[in-house]
């Protein structure tokens, strides 16, 4: 949609305005918006049973449900396996492709690597990292079990236009810094809640210069600022990484689309804001600098850099989750661990973020380093993360971890603290056994 004389459109609004079928809308206009994926997870057996409220016998919109079992996998408990079951029965029952078994891995990770949510497409899901999925200029936006119940239903929910601000980071980041530490930077600065249903446009050189696995990070973490969604401009990069994998989606099931064709239908639904959009606020980075930060018990937005607590003693290291588990995250803390041994009282737990991802950091040996170090290997999914499954504290240890949170509880015991980094911090950690700088390991 080309913007109107005097009312340039935001990322969100072109994205709502085209998921409503509506020509433009206006900042807190409430719209019908019909989703192009709706996304739910190891939840989707108590969706069910609200949806099953509704007397229907067949959801209204099958081709855009997409379900993974990834929260606690394998099933810890019969409770759990029962709501598998449940689970793939319904699959089956309503004829839903976009299923993903156990072990494939973590939904944001997973549906980026089939490409089954596109650029400029808005997907709504029952978890609450789904803007994640701006890394590729989507519209995502978390939502609750009823809501997901009633777009299995109906194929509509009601949403309000957020307002949007700018985030722009400029210059390259200095080795040692990550896009983790650029998030955190930005929570620190602005509060837990200084982005509330707000929609964040990432921008500037920094963002450009990022890698694909980077960029997932910045989306990912504002569910820690309150965000609605947030977005990045989908670039050259963007469109031809998505393109390739809906190719290999569209082949493996058997219906494939050619690769001049994919990249038609790719770059032709990416979205960008239009010059002169209004913005709630402006923010600005100076990449330079930025440092290795880390965010203290119990809150996100206690960041302070990684120096202010060096020395503070941990019983568990964690690598993984939707946030940090891709493979530059296993490539950059294999590096530091590979002929090192993790620090006596320690435990390293490394879980990647995919099938995918665990069968290249094989291949690439990063595996073999983390086991040679005395890591713990763990099925790919959200384990410990989520605090009901794999790798949970005793009371009063320390933890430090990739994740996204770090409330109290969040890892299932409410008396053990978090400590949230980037994966090279995480790493180094585990290696000396107390919270240090890699870049003085």
């Amino acid at each position: 949609m080309s913007a109107t004389e005097g009312h340039p459109q935001t990322f969100a609004q072109k994205a709502l305005a085209r998921s409503a079928g509506l020509p433009s809308v206006a900042i807190g206009q409430v719209v019908d918006a019909r989703p192009d994926v709706v996304l739910s997870h190891d939840n989707s057996a108590a969706i069910r049973r609200i949806w099953q409220e509704f007397g229907q016998s067949r959801v209204l919109i099958p081709d855009k449900i997409a379900m993974t079992l990834d929260h606690a996998v394998p099933a810890p408990t019969t409770k759990h396996a029962q709501n598998h079951a449940e689970i793939r029965a319904f699959v089956a029952e309503q004829g839903i492709a976009n299923f993903f078994e156990v072990g494939r891995g973590i939904c944001h990770q997973v549906l980026s690597e089939e490409a089954v949510v596109l650029p400029g497409q808005v997907i709504l899901g029952a978890d609450s990292h789904t803007p994640h999925f701006g890394w590729m200029g989507a519209f995502g936006a978390g939502i609750g079990r009823s809501e997901v119940a009633v777009l299995w239903a109906t194929g509509e929910l009601w949403l309000r236009v957020p307002e949007s601000m700018q985030i722009v980071l400029d210059g390259s980041l200095p080795p040692g810094v990550s896009a983790k530490d650029f998030a955190l930077r930005v929570i620190g600065d602005l509060g837990a809640d200084g982005g509330l249903y707000a929609s964040v446009e990432f921008g500037g050189s920094g963002i450009a210069a990022m890698s694909l696995a980077s960029r997932m990070v910045l989306p990912n973490m504002m569910a820690e600022f309150g965000v609605k969604n947030a977005y990045i401009a989908p670039d050259a990069t963007t469109l031809a990484y998505i393109s390739e994998r809906l190719v290999r989606r569209t082949t493996r099931q058997g219906a494939p689309l050619a690769a001049e064709d994919a990249r038609t239908l790719v770059a032709a639904g990416a979205l960008y804001p239009d010059a002169g959009a209004t913005y709630a606020a402006v923010h600005r980075y100076d990449a330079a600098a930025l440092e290795p930060l880390i965010a203290c018990p119990h809150s996100v937005d206690a960041v302070v850099p990684v120096a202010q607590v060096a020395g503070t003693r941990v019983q568990q290291a964690f690598l993984g989750t939707c946030t940090n588990g891709r493979l530059e995250d296993l490539a950059e803390a294999a590096a530091i661990v590979r002929g090192r041994r993790i620090a006596a009282g320690t435990r390293f737990l490394v879980i990647p973020a995919s099938s995918e991802v665990l069968a290249d950091a094989l291949r690439l040996g990063y595996i073999a380093d983390f086991v040679d170090a005395g890591a713990v290997i763990g099925v790919p999914g959200c384990g410990p993360c989520m605090g009901n499954h794999m790798g949970i504290p005793a009371p009063n240890e320390v933890t430090i971890s990739s994740a996204n949170r770090n409330f109290r509880g969040r890892m299932g015991t409410r008396d053990a603290d978090i400590y949230l980094a980037n994966p090279a911090v995480v790493a180094a950690s585990a290696i000396a056994g107390k919270i240090i700088d890699p870049r003085h390991l």
